[in-house]
């Protein structure tokens, strides 16, 4: 199948376009030099844009055409064709982008961290159980030592663990098969833990809101009106609480409730966060507000996770 375009494809498609765009380059040849710059397996995507867009179609229908754009991007592209600024959209979208791999790299630090110390320590225990252990449980009982209880049962495991390997590790693999399969719920379940456990959800509702606020500034920048921005964005939020909040904000914002009382209830901001974007909205200045508190939640990220991350140190180094 063709290459989707990855969020660095995006990054580097966005950014080259801003740099483009603003000194005047046309856009199609613009597509055509940003075409060199993304990655082989997604160049044929961007040159068929080139060619729809100097067919005449319109950049974001373009974009929907041709696949591989999330609608978050598609919608700002469209707001920036109706007011001109497709050069400072696609400079926002660039941002955004680099916010967010930002952000993916410390939760696949959290993540991939814990796991590499955990698997080590299983594939250990396992050759300790499986070769040494019953190594010595029989030169004991050759020289008739008495254990205490519980290092017989240690060594009765690791006779056990020897005599049955292979079906533990048919086991083993099995599971794993089952893993990969399954993976979508594993992986829902995954985020479902880490949204209730204690040291790991602050991060977690951090990496939310700083994509949340990184969609809203892009969207705020090309003139969509809140309701329609807060569609967009709400889209890219996966923590259920927080969800919840912000679609009950925009229907009610819909049906004509103030948006600086709207904010309050959204109780998953903090109380600084709410009363920053109150402030925005009474000088009416959002597009400032959630730009700084996009870039302020990526820096949360990376603080409460380099936190995190001291503490699982010494938790894991007990655990093993």
């Amino acid at each position: 199948r063709e290459a989707s375009l990855s969020l660095t494809d995006h990054a580097t498609l966005n950014d080259q376009l801003s740099q483009l765009l603003t000194r005047g380059v046309p856009l199609v040849e613009a597509l055509e030099v940003t075409a060199a710059t993304v990655r082989s397996g997604a160049r044929a995507r961007v040159l068929r844009t080139r060619e729809l867009v100097a067919a005449g179609t319109s950049f974001a229908t373009t974009c929907r055409t041709v696949g591989g754009f999330d609608n978050v991007t598609i919608a700002v592209y469209q707001g920036a064709e109706k007011t001109g600024d497709l050069a400072g959209a696609a400079k926002q979208l660039a941002e955004t982008a680099r916010r967010q791999l930002k952000v993916q790299g410390k939760a696949a630090t959290l993540v991939i961290y814990p796991a590499i110390v955990m698997s080590i320590s299983a594939v250990v225990a396992m050759v300790m159980l499986t070769v040494v252990v019953p190594m010595i449980g029989e030169g004991l009982s050759r020289a008739d030592v008495k254990l205490p209880f519980f290092s017989k049962l240690v060594m009765g495991l690791g006779a056990w663990m020897q005599a049955n390997i292979t079906a533990i590790l048919l086991t083993f693999a099995a599971a794993a098969v089952l893993m990969l399969v399954g993976r979508v719920y594993v992986l829902a379940l995954i985020q479902q833990l880490m949204r209730r456990a204690p040291l790991i959800k602050s991060v977690v509702l951090a990496q939310e809101s700083a994509r949340f606020f990184s969609v809203m500034a892009a969207m705020t920048r090309t003139g969509v009106p809140m309701s329609d921005a807060l569609a967009v964005a709400n889209q890219a939020v996966q923590h259920p609480a927080l969800r919840r909040q912000l679609e009950r904000l925009r229907t009610r914002l819909i049906e004509g409730g103030l948006l600086k009382t709207l904010i309050e209830e959204v109780s998953e901001f903090p109380v600084a966060t709410r009363r920053l974007l109150i402030a925005a909205e009474r000088s009416g200045d959002m597009e400032s507000a959630f730009t700084m508190l996009a870039g302020d939640m990526t820096e949360e990220v990376d603080r409460r996770a380099s936190r995190l991350l001291a503490v699982l140190e010494p938790l894991l180094i007990i655990f093993m």
